[in-house]
C-alpha cells in the first residue's frame, strides 16, 4: 500500500546530496527535494542521509532501569497475563494489562483460571492507582479494578487507543482490541470513558492473535493501523514448523480491513517475533516506532540451563511444554516512515539481564505499548522518556512492572568517536526561522552546522553540552532566509551523538 511518505521513500531513495548550490539546483530542478515542513525529524535511518558521504554511525541507545511502579499482588492478579498498554488522555495516563496465574498449584501446567483485564492510572508516569471500579466481581466481590472478564469473553490480549479519528462517534472515543479465545476472532470492544467497555464487532480471523495486538488512528494517511500476530512456514524448518511474525493491516472505517501483510524488514533475518508494540511516536507522529519481542527456543536441555537460578522450576514446567523451559525473550528496536517498510536493529534493544532465579524464561523483555514523557528524578535536569516493562514471568506468586527511562528521541542517535565523522543529508526544504538540536558531546566534542541553499552558505558557530533542544546560531547568516528553499545539511561532529533536529517558526 502506498502512502505519500512511501512515494517520497521510493522517490528519493537514490539521490545523491550535492556539495555546492549550483550542483543542487540543477539535481532538484528535476526530481525535488524532500519536504519535511516544520516537522521534527529523527536520525533513526538513513532516509534524509546521503550514506556515500556520511561517515558518522547509526548507534543505537538502550533503556536504564529505575523503580518497580506496580505489583500485580491482588488475589484476580499474579504471575501470568502482562500485555500492558497505556495512552494519554489529556494529561491522565490510562494502562489496560491482563491479570491471571500462569501456572496451576504445583507448577507442572498451565492455570486454567481465566485471564481479566484490568486497568490502572497516574498523572505523573511514576505513581500508579489500581481504582476499585466495582464493574466486574471476582470472588463474589467488585471491590476491584478488573474492567472485563470471562463473562464477556476468553481473553488472551486486550489493547486500548483513544480514537482520534474525527468522524468517531463519541460512543466509541475509546477502541479496544483483543482475541476472544473462544472463537479466535479479532474483536473491537468500545467505550465512551476508557473503562466501561462493550463488545462491539468482529474484526478478523485472519492471525494467530496470541500476543499483544495494536490498532491506532494514523491522522497523517488518514485510516486506522492495525499490527497483529501470525505464522508463517519455512523451508526446511522443524522448530514449531515455523516463525512467529508481525503483520499490518489498514481500514478506513475500523470494520473492514485489508488483509494482513508481513512486515518489510529489507532482507533481513527471519527469526520469529512476538509482540509488536508498533506505535506512533509522540514526538514525530509521521514516525512509527516498535519493540517486538524476540523468540528463541534452544531445541534441548543443556547444563547452561541447569546452571540458571531456578532450574528446577523450568524442568517442573517444562512437563506442560518443552518450550515453558526451553524457550527465552528479548526485545529489538525497529522503525518505519510508512508502516509496511521497516529498519530492524538485530542487536537487543533490551535483554533480560543478570540472571536472578526468575528471568531469563519465556516472558522477559515484553515493553508496554506507549510511553510517558516524565520529569527527571533529579530537580533541574530535561525531562526523560519513561517505557514500562513487566517481570515475574512464571514466578508463581505475583508480577512486577518497573519504569526504565531514555532520552527523548534516544533510541538510535549518529555518533562520530573521538575521529571527527560527518552527515551529510539529502536535498530537502523547511519551513521555519531557527533550527533546534538534541545532541550531546563530551567536553572535548563538538558538532558544527553547515546549511547550503541557492548561493548561500550558512555555518554555525561550534555547539558542545547535552540538551534536548538547543538552538543552533549561525555565525554568517539567519536560516529563515532558506526556509521554503531546496537546500542540504553538512553536520561535522566529534565525540558526540546527534538524536533528532527541528526547524522552529521562533
Amino acid at each position: 500500500m502506498k502512502s505519500s511518505t512511501l512515494w517520497a521513500l521510493l522517490a528519493f531513495s537514490t539521490l545523491a546530496s550535492l556539495a555546492s548550490a549550483t550542483a543542487l539546483a540543477q539535481d532538484t530542478a528535476s526530481v525535488g527535494p524532500i519536504d519535511i515542513g516544520s516537522r521534527r525529524e529523527l536520525f533513526w535511518d538513513d532516509y534524509l542521509i546521503n550514506p556515500e558521504k556520511t561517515t558518522a554511525v547509526l548507534t543505537l541507545h538502550h533503556l536504564q532501569p529505575r523503580e518497580v511502579v506496580i505489583n500485580s499482588d491482588e488475589p484476580w492478579e499474579g504471575d501470568g497475563g502482562g500485555y500492558y498498554n497505556l495512552l494519554n488522555d489529556d494529561g491522565l495516563y490510562r494502562m489496560y494489562y491482563l491479570a491471571g496465574k500462569q501456572l496451576n498449584a504445583d507448577g507442572t501446567n498451565l492455570s486454567t483460571q481465566p485471564f481479566v483485564v484490568c486497568y490502572a492510572e497516574s498523572r505523573d508516569g511514576k505513581t500508579w492507582v489500581k481504582p476499585h471500579l466495582g464493574i466486574c466481581a471476582f470472588n463474589g466481590m467488585k471491590e476491584n479494578n478488573i474492567i472485563l472478564d470471562s463473562a464477556t469473553a476468553r481473553f488472551d490480549n486486550f489493547s486500548v487507543f483513544k480514537d482520534a479519528n474525527p468522524a468517531c462517534l463519541p460512543t466509541e472515543r475509546y477502541k479496544g482490541v483483543g482475541v476472544d479465545c473462544n472463537d479466535h476472532y479479532l474483536w473491537c470492544f468500545t467505550s465512551a470513558d476508557g473503562i466501561h467497555f462493550v463488545k462491539a464487532w468482529q474484526m478478523t480471523n485472519k492471525g494467530k492473535f496470541d500476543t499483544l495486538n495494536i490498532a491506532f488512528w494514523d491522522r497523517n494517511n488518514h485510516q486506522y493501523r492495525g499490527y497483529i500476530r501470525d505464522f508463517h512456514s519455512i523451508p526446511g524448518g522443524d522448530l514449531n514448523a515455523g516463525v512467529r511474525d508481525v503483520r499490518w493491516m489498514v481500514s478506513k472505517d475500523f470494520k473492514d480491513w485489508s488483509d494482513p501483510v508481513l512486515l518489510d524488514f529489507g532482507g533481513a533475518d527471519d527469526y520469529p517475533l512476538y509482540t509488536n508494540a508498533a506505535q506512533p511516536y509522540y514526538r514525530a507522529d509521521h514516525m512509527f516506532v516498535g519493540f517486538p519481542t524476540r523468540y528463541v527456543e534452544r531445541r534441548e536441555w543443556t547444563d547452561n540451563f541447569a546452571q540458571i537460578p531456578g532450574a528446577e522450576r523450568r524442568r517442573a514446567r517444562m512437563q506442560g511444554h518443552p518450550r515453558f523451559g526451553l524457550a527465552v525473550t528479548d526485545c529489538v528496536f525497529m522503525s518505519s516512515r510508512d508502516g509496511a517498510t521497516w529498519k530492524r536493529w538485530d542487536e537487543a534493544f533490551m535483554s533480560p539481564g543478570p540472571e536472578d532465579g526468575y528471568n531469563w524464561v519465556y516472558g522477559d523483555c515484553y515493553p508496554a505499548v506507549g510511553m510517558i514523557e516524565t520529569a527527571n528524578d533529579q530537580p533541574g535536569l530535561p525531562n526523560e522518556l519513561s517505557m514500562y516493562v513487566p517481570s515475574g514471568h512464571w514466578n508463581m506468586k505475583y508480577h512486577t512492572v518497573r519504569r526504565y527511562t531514555i532520552r527523548p528521541d534516544g533510541f538510535v542517535s549518529f555518533n562520530a568517536p573521538y575521529k571527527t565523522a560527518t552527515i551529510v543529508t539529502k536535498p530537502f526544504v523547511f519551513t521555519g526561522k531557527m533550527l533546534s538540536m538534541n545532541f550531546s558531546t563530551s567536553a572535548l566534542g563538538y558538532v558544527r552546522m553547515r546549511l547550503i541553499g541557492e548561493g548561500q552558505v550558512l555555518d554555525s558557530i561550534e555547539l558542545f553540552g547535552d540538551t534536548l533542544d538547543r538552538k543552533v546560531t549561525f555565525e554568517s547568516g539567519d536560516p529563515a532566509v532558506l526556509s521554503g528553499k531546496p537546500v542540504t545539511m553538512e553536520i561535522t561532529l566529534r565525540d558526540a551523538d546527534i538524536y533528532s533536529f527541528k526547524f522552529n517558526a521562533e
